[in-house]
């Protein structure tokens, strides 16, 4: 019986080391370009002795995930329009484990930059997690098991980059958006091996001073793996006379960040912007921001931020739609009676997020409250200027609503498709501001402004022409029933859309190779069938509308150098 039980003991002792030999493994990242986008529709292809060639697609998020290899040595390879290809060798792959590997894509102009300090490839096995508002590797795991924070330092450094970008169309956001021509540009230089100095603005055109804004900002990425962060942002935005006096507004702020990790599972990221406005009056705000974000596994994060500003929409895009335009950063003011006000709020909420494979779950509880919030509205308004902000170049206005406290919660399923292609659903519920009586007068309807609760259903796919290398994404977000305001207005998970029906499109141009860099062609198209439109009355008897988002085309060109 012995010797019986003793064979099979032996036995299994083989059995077990060849099987666990055979189990296949992955190797995953993230394609951004030098200044941290993520790159979508990169080819990655996977080169080595197990396998011949493997080529995957990098999705919106610029992730890309190579599976069912078997163990040994591979090379990474990745290629896009404009870029130069990258190679990353000996990508070291142990039986059932994940490689991470990172590429950074550079332009011409890139090439020359500093040769990050690389390790034994037994380091660059990774395990990832699933962030609440964007997917990014966080932790390694190393060969005991133990697992450490991932370090930046493995996206190339670069020397000097810049973009210029030339924008036509008005956003139709009301007072403070950017005039209906803009040129934005950005400067960015690594200092000192470890400071990025970024020099970023905005540029309208008007007949009197223009509207412009302006920002500089230095980081500074530490040996323990924390950026702090500080920037100064300076705005002018030109408005004609309200009520006999100059409503330009000007506003210069400063903004501190820093971020740490706490026993390599607890995450925290906190900052504040401190800003002073001058708008008929002087005011200023102090605008906190912090995150914590706890990784219960690899692949499940719970997370609590606090924010008192909306997101900017662009970001969450997944890539720039209008380089260097920081119009979208507020502030949002409004007059009532000729008395100016600032919009302030406050946003709570604690999220739970996981991945399963090729799908990503989201589900997340908050609570705003949002004090004089600046509504937009469209049409002219005659004689209402002691209640509104007109634009000067978009038709549209904006109008101070009655405070907005609401709860709700947002589930989001994001899941890749295709190689090319990937699906989001995100379903809100909460509180929007909406008339409690139809065909009131604009000077009256904050009287009659209600808190109600909404369902919203959002649809969103982006993906690439893998010929053409055209980047798109189109969305549609239904609520229902009337509102002047977005369901869950500080959603900034990967479910975040405009409401209605919204389409955004990035087009390299070809035949610029000659030049140091890369152009190309952007359109960015917001609520095309013109919904949600909520009538009101003016003080001419003409009819003019509150809305969630008010239909605007905006388009051009950016080149990057």
């Amino acid at each position: 019986m012995l010797r019986k039980l003793g064979f099979w003991m032996v036995a299994l002792g083989l059995v077990l080391p060849a099987s666990a030999a055979e189990r296949p493994g992955s190797i995953t990242g993230y394609v951004r370009n030098a200044s941290g986008i993520p790159q979508m529709g990169a080819m990655v292809e996977v080169l080595g002795s197990a396998v011949r060639s493997l080529r995957v697609f990098t999705d919106e998020n610029g992730f890309y995930a190579a599976t069912g290899l078997r163990p040994g040595t591979y090379s990474v390879k990745v290629s896009a329009p404009s870029f130069l290809p990258a190679l990353r060798e000996s990508v070291g792959l142990r039986p059932g484990a994940n490689a991470a590997v990172n590429i950074t894509l550079n332009t011409l102009f890139e090439a020359l930059q500093l040769a990050p300090v690389r390790g034994a490839p037994g380091e660059d096995d990774w395990k990832w997690v699933l962030r609440s508002v964007s997917n990014r590797p966080i932790l390694r795991m190393l060969d005991d098991g133990t697992a450490v924070l991932a370090s930046k330092s493995e996206q190339d450094e670069h020397e000097l980059k810049g973009t210029l970008s030339f924008l036509a169309g008005s956003q139709a956001g009301g007072f403070g958006r950017t005039s209906d021509v803009t040129t934005g540009f950005s400067v960015e230089k690594s200092i000192f091996s470890s400071g990025t100095v970024l020099v970023a603005g905005n540029v309208g055109y008007s007949s009197g001073s223009p509207n412009a804004v302006l920002r500089a900002s230095y980081l500074h990425k530490m040996d323990n793996g924390s950026e702090p962060q500080v920037a100064l942002t300076m705005r002018r935005l030109a408005a004609p006379d309200v009520g006999q006096r100059n409503a330009a507004l000007q506003a210069l702020s400063l903004t501190t960040s820093d971020d740490f990790t706490v026993g390599n599972v607890l995450e925290l990221k906190f900052g504040s912007e401190l800003q002073t406005i001058q708008f008929m009056g002087r005011v200023s705000a102090l605008r906190p921001f912090g995150s914590a974000d706890l990784h219960l596994s690899p692949n499940t994060v719970v997370e609590y931020s606090y924010t008192t500003s909306q997101p900017d929409g662009r970001l969450e895009k997944g890539f720039e739609s209008a380089p260097a335009d920081l119009s979208e950063s507020g502030p949002h003011v409004s007059i009532a009676g000729f008395s100016p006000a600032v919009e302030r709020a406050h946003h709570q909420e604690l999220s739970v997020s996981r991945r399963l494979g090729k799908t990503n779950l989201q589900f997340a509880v908050y609570a705003d409250r949002v004090t004089d919030p600046a509504l937009t509205g469209i049409g002219e308004p005659s004689g209402d200027s002691e209640e509104v902000l007109p634009d000067l170049y978009s038709g549209t206005f904006t109008y101070q609503g009655r405070n907005l406290d609401t709860r709700g919660l947002r589930i989001v399923l994001q899941r890749k498709v295709t190689s090319d292609i990937t699906a989001t659903l995100d379903y809100g519920y909460g509180g929007v501001l909406d008339l409690s009586k139809p065909d009131v007068n604009l000077e009256d309807a904050r009287e009659w402004t209600v808190t109600q609760n909404r369902h919203s259903l959002a649809a969103k796919v982006s993906g690439a022409v893998p010929r053409s290398k055209t980047r798109w994404i189109a969305s549609y977000r239904w609520v229902s029933g009337q509102a002047l305001t977005p369901v869950d207005m500080f959603n900034a998970s990967p479910g975040q859309a405009d409401p209605y029906l919204n389409i955004f499109l990035r087009q390299p141009i070809p035949g610029t190779g000659f030049l140091p860099g890369h152009m190309e062609a952007m359109i960015d198209v917001r609520n095309l069938l013109a919904q949600g439109y909520v009538p009101v009355l003016g003080q001419d008897g003409h009819t003019v509308y509150l809305v969630q988002s008010a239909r605007a085309v905006r388009g051009g060109v950016s080149f990057t150098f």
